[in-house]
């Protein structure tokens, strides 16, 4: 399971994170399942365990998952999550929009992903 991008301008405990969010949210990850162990996804994807604790922290702050002092950490059950998540794609969707009023692009033609021309 290695979803690294180097490319990619963020963070990798970052990328880790959101990765994990993602399958928490579609529901790949089930409540209480156990996440891998710090050490294993550390070798897994070739990274400092250092950077899978900072991704481990952020998600259990975030409430994504919860730790269980020398057992590891779980996925954590909460149905706010999802609704949070949504209400933000929402406000950027609505952010998008307004911008794209603002110079005169129509939500059909954005929405329609063709530039318009003929």
């Amino acid at each position: 399971m290695n979803f690294l991008d180097f490319q990619d301008p963020r963070p990798i405990y970052e990328q880790i994170a959101d990765m994990y969010k993602k399958l928490i949210l579609q529901g790949v990850l089930k409540t209480d399942e156990p996440l891998p162990s710090v050490r294993k996804l550390a070798m897994e994807l070739s990274t400092n365990p250092n950077t899978v604790q900072k991704a481990y922290t952020a998600l259990e702050h975030e409430g994504f998952i919860y730790s269980v002092k020398g057992r590891g950490n779980f996925v954590k059950e909460d149905p706010a999550l999802r609704e949070k998540k949504k209400a933000e794609l929402q406000s950027r969707l609505a952010e998008i929009f307004k911008e794209a009023d603002e110079i005169g692009i129509s939500r059909s033609e954005l929405l329609d992903g063709k530039d318009g021309k003929k």
